[in-house]
């Protein structure tokens, strides 16, 4: 296997890539890393919302498609990997207590209790290997920078205590190239899918496409057009506005890197 380290490909294994998050010397965004292999953002809070959690991503599984999650108190998720520890495993956490970010952290052991739940919901990353294999580059893995992503107006299917609108991911493609991009994409039905929007993003509700919401600004060329799909992102967004006594999430663009293949889903 290869990672991408510093924008330069090297070999490593994943279980060499998994002891460098562990002990902290790999802190950076995943995107790229691990070609083949299933990404996933991570939710992590107290059993009895992570059970309404877990049904309000089954009535929105474009932005919020679970692939994973673990039993209380347990930190592994086996059928996502043999060895998975969810407080360790992620490149940097975020730690809200009432909405409100309080700490960030690389190891999140002393926040994990017997009530705690990990939920891992599919990154678009995962099909980004597909589009790459097919010819078409991927323009933020390129410039070795983060995945461009936005808040956007588009609502989702609300529960008791989880509502709001899904943020997504953006990668520019020649408009010629988007239908044949959305046929690739739309065989990764549990990391994301197809896109939902392409073209204008103020239909959508974005402002300002050079200045996301999240991630790194994507240059787009003349002869391109951006191509939105959902993003795992809406999880934080959701959860943070419901205020958890704990909430414990990924740094957007930094994710659980998983033993699976995406064939596998």
């Amino acid at each position: 296997m290869m990672v991408s380290k510093n924008n330069k490909t090297e070999p490593i294994t994943l279980q060499q890539l998994r002891t460098n998050i562990r002990s902290s010397q790999f802190d950076k965004n995943t995107s790229g890393l691990m070609p083949g292999l299933v990404q996933g953002n991570i939710v992590i809070m107290p059993t009895k919302a992570a059970e309404e959690f877990i049904e309000f991503c089954a009535l929105n599984d474009k932005p919020c498609p679970v692939i994973g999650f673990s039993q209380p108190g347990d930190p592994g998720i086996p059928n996502l990997g043999k060895d998975i520890d969810i407080r360790i495993d992620v490149p940097e956490y975020l730690v809200f207590e009432q909405g409100q970010l309080t700490h960030t952290e690389t190891d999140i052991s002393r926040f994990w209790n017997e009530d705690s739940v990990a939920i891992v919901i599919g990154c678009s990353y995962s099909f980004e290997d597909a589009l790459i294999d097919a010819g078409y580059p991927i323009r933020n893995i390129d410039l070795g920078v983060n995945v461009s992503m936005y808040d956007t107006n588009i609502p989702t299917i609300s529960t008791k205590n989880f509502s709001g609108n899904t943020v997504v991911s953006m990668r520019p493609f020649k408009r010629k190239d988007v239908e044949a991009v959305t046929k690739i994409t739309e065989n990764f039905s549990k990391t994301h899918g197809g896109p939902i929007h392409v073209g204008d993003p103020s239909a959508i509700g974005i402002k300002d496409i050079n200045n996301p919401d999240y991630g790194s600004p994507v240059p787009i060329k003349e002869d391109e057009v951006p191509v939105f799909w959902g993003c795992g992102v809406t999880s934080q967004r959701i959860l943070k506005k419901a205020k958890l006594p704990l909430l414990i999430t990924h740094v957007p663009g930094k994710m659980l890197i998983t033993d699976l293949r995406y064939e596998q889903l």
